[in-house]
């Protein structure tokens, strides 16, 4: 079903996300909070890279059955935008991203509703998958992220 099929009342899509895809957390050390979790929750990572345009090392952590992920995002520099949201912010709870399945639809409609995205167009996420944010001034003080996984995931 396309963004566009399945309607509410009002005539607005109501299907945008298929599901949460992860939730973000920023550390200021990506291995030392990689080896708490492990430790204190019995939780591990199953995929770890350096995204030099978002300015971050990450590593997703499976939880329960893999599908729910935990998403810890430590910055590579004292500029970077999770360096700059923990010294603002402490440690935390950075953003919640749902998975969509046609970024540049939802994009559409969400810009149609009259929410900001951060980028004009998709950047390159976590195993190549496209992504934009919904600013959070617009989603209640959430930095919602829409991440649709690359072909390959």
């Amino acid at each position: 079903m396309s963004v566009d099929e399945a309607a509410s009342p009002t005539g607005l899509p109501t299907e945008l996300f298929t599901t949460i895809d992860h939730v973000g957390i920023a550390v200021p050390d990506l291995d030392e909070a990689i080896a708490f979790y492990d430790r204190a929750f019995g939780i591990r990572s199953v995929h770890e890279e350096t995204n030099e345009e978002q300015g971050v090392r990450e590593a997703m952590l499976a939880v329960g059955d893999g599908q729910t992920r935990i998403q810890l995002l430590a910055p590579l520099t004292p500029e970077s935008t999770i360096a700059k949201f923990i010294g603002r912010s402490g440690p935390g709870l950075q953003q919640l991203a749902f998975r969509v399945a046609d970024l540049d639809a939802v994009s559409a409609v969400l810009r149609e509703r009259g929410l900001r995205l951060l980028y004009d167009q998709a950047r390159r996420g976590t195993s190549d998958s496209r992504v934009n944010f919904v600013h959070p001034k617009d989603a209640g003080g959430v930095l919602v992220e829409l991440v649709e996984p690359a072909a390959h995931h």
